[in-house]
């Protein structure tokens, strides 16, 4: 059977992917309603039932709030740090499944093998991760202010790659709903990266084993598609790296699935 992976939602209001392997069918991240994970995963014939664990970058709204009914309810294992385990418990009175792990440490679920890095965000202990499958890696790296040199050491060996491109520098600076404390966080060192950081990311991290770019956590009101698309797209190209395959993660429905072979 070939590894899928399927970008349920990515953007501001709510992240969550799903991977399923031979062995293990996981969450990255629950930040959708437990109605709404249902939802997208019943789209491909999944159910959260049968899910094996979820893992968590950091404890942000946008990142846990289905968590509360998910896992809870359905007793499934939650993968994450200390410190987020902590902020989890603050946010619901539920009972959890956790299953901890030291960042920068790696740790399995089932045939697969995930390696845990330090992200600079305005969380209390946030990660990426590059996850290990029989048929390629696969990294997640969204909520993160700039690109460290650990960073991109550690998702360099990705093959898909979730990157975030969260907004439109001229975009922001002319939103009108963004008090400018809100606009200094998204654009600080543990905020967001823009779409020109992105590309930057994208550039460091190109190599012949990058396959598939998507780009997650876009702005609803500081971003566009089309936008973030052309300018990471852009670069890549000027670097030669037209066999890589870039597409938009979207927030109102999931990508088609991505089968690995």
């Amino acid at each position: 059977m070939p590894v899928q992976l399927t970008i349920l939602a990515s953007g501001s209001s709510g992240n969550c992917a799903y991977l399923e392997t031979d062995d293990a069918r996981l969450l990255i991240d629950a930040g959708l309603s437990a109605r709404q994970v249902r939802q997208r995963l019943l789209g491909i014939g999944r159910t959260p039932e049968n899910l094996s664990g979820i893992l968590i970058t950091h404890e942000h709204a946008d990142h846990i709030q289905g968590l509360g009914v998910l896992a809870a309810k359905l007793h499934i294992p939650i993968f994450c740090n200390r410190l987020t385990k902590e902020a989890i418990e603050l946010e619901f009175a539920s009972r959890f499944d956790f299953r901890l792990f030291s960042t920068g440490g790696s740790f399995a679920v089932g045939d697969v093998l995930v390696d845990t890095f330090c992200v600079p965000h305005d969380a209390h202990d946030p990660v990426g991760f590059l996850i290990h499958t029989a048929a390629g890696n696969i990294g997640f790296l969204t909520d993160l202010g700039h690109a460290t040199k650990l960073v991109i050491e550690r998702v360099r060996a990705a093959n898909v790659l979730l990157l975030e491109a969260n907004h439109d520098l001229k975009l922001l600076q002319e939103d009108t709903k963004r008090p400018w404390s809100v606009k200094q966080r998204i654009v600080s060192r543990h905020g967001h990266l823009s779409n020109e950081a992105a590309a930057e990311v994208a550039g460091q991290v190109l190599s012949a084993d990058l396959w598939h770019l998507y780009l997650g956590h876009l702005s609803g009101d500081c971003n566009r598609p089309e936008l973030a698309h052309r300018v990471v797209s852009e670069r890549l190209v000027q670097l030669g790296g037209t066999h890589v395959r870039v597409e938009t993660a979207l927030q109102q429905a999931p990508r088609p699935t991505l089968a690995l072979e």
